[in-house]
């Protein structure tokens, strides 16, 4: 089979290199080392789908090309052609998209950070409706959830929260960051709020930040002397102290200014470590962004501020409509989709993403 046009001539290398991690993966010794097993893992199942859609588009172009050759002589074959025409075309768009250059964490967890904004009670209040909304979603992908921390607002709401979302796939195409990097930003709410008396439709914002979470503590460096770690004795709504021990824990990053509080287990112990978690996927985060003078459009749009005025999502419930202000998305199912039916949503944020950079890629000069 052959390329005759040339036009993917880049694949080559990447079957080889796919060659060669599954000669890796055969390895035992590959293995001993977790994270670098789930890295080749993950690069392997991304090269896995070019290298599949590589041969069938290859199958289809050589058929094509004899269907071409015969028909010259034979009609039944001639006939064939317009038929071949129209699925080579189709394998060739998809292997097309398969080579966009893919964001290296599409296959990481993911650590999703919900913050109460204007709005006050009814911010804290629809906080809880996107943590259980993101709760259902994960669960419907087969995602694994956990509640890291969370700080509760008087009426049953939060005022902030932290969720860490595991993966179930290799395949980066499948990542909880993949889906979940476009939440990030300002989710306006519209609504009469249940403080509200006189049954007027109020408006207020909710923060949303997602991070990609560091595979191996050794990816961040942190050196312990870099760190501040403040012990406290936790809190619940209006300030109320939940237990007698000093177990919650605020640790600072010095260098950067970073700081991370945890009070959600008994153990110090455990909010220490689930705090670090926390503080290395913010490092990464920002690393990144240092380090990538044109970091994605996706990582450059999260909001790092709670502002309404820069709002990626509304959620207006009188009307039932969701509406996502970066796609022009809309649809009237706001029920179902704060029941975890997100999926549609994300679809259109990875799609105008993937258009995006389609476009790129052809308007860079060859």
């Amino acid at each position: 089979m052959t390329d005759p046009t040339g036009q993917f001539a880049s694949v080559a290398p990447l079957v080889a290199e796919h060659a060669d991690l599954e000669r890796q993966l055969a390895d035992p010794a590959l293995h001993a080392d977790a994270g670098r097993a789930r890295r080749v893992g993950r690069r392997y199942a991304e090269l896995g789908q070019i290298v599949a859609a590589h041969t069938a588009w290859r199958q289809l172009a050589d058929d094509l090309a004899a269907a071409r050759e015969l028909g010259a002589e034979d009609p039944a074959f001639a006939a064939e052609v317009p038929d071949l025409e129209v699925v080579e075309g189709e394998a060739a768009e998809k292997l097309r998209r398969l080579l966009i250059p893919r964001d290296p964490d599409d296959g990481r967890d993911a650590i999703l950070e919900i913050k109460a904004g204007e709005g006050g009670e009814e911010s804290a209040l629809f906080a809880a409706d996107l943590l259980r909304m993101y709760l259902h979603y994960a669960e419907s992908k087969g995602w694994r959830t956990e509640l890291l921390e969370r700080t509760e607002s008087d009426l049953g709401g939060y005022k902030d929260v932290q969720v860490a979302i595991k993966g179930s796939s290799n395949d980066p195409a499948a990542g909880v960051w993949a889906h979940l990097k476009y939440e990030g930003g300002v989710h306006r709410v519209q609504r009469v709020p249940r403080t509200e008396a006189q049954g007027r439709i109020h408006t207020s914002a909710v923060g949303v930040l997602v991070f990609p979470e560091v595979d191996e503590p050794e990816e961040v460096g942190i050196d312990p002397n870099d760190l501040k770690i403040d012990v406290f004795r936790s809190s619940g709504p209006g300030g109320q102290s939940v237990n007698t021990t000093d177990s919650a824990v605020r640790i600072t990053h010095l260098p950067s200014g970073i700081v991370v509080s945890m009070q959600n287990e008994k153990s110090q112990l455990q909010n220490r470590e689930a705090g670090l978690r926390v503080l290395r996927a913010r490092l990464l985060a920002a690393q990144q962004e240092a380090a990538e003078a044109e970091a994605s459009a996706a990582r450059r749009s999260q909001v790092r501020t709670v502002d309404r005025s820069e709002r990626i999502r509304t959620y207006n419930f009188p009307e039932n409509r969701i509406s996502d202000h970066r796609t022009g998305y809309k649809a009237y199912n706001l029920d179902q989709v704060l029941d975890g039916a997100l999926e549609p949503i994300v679809q259109s944020a990875i799609q105008a993403d993937e258009a995006a950079r389609l476009q790129a890629l052809a308007d860079t000069p060859a």
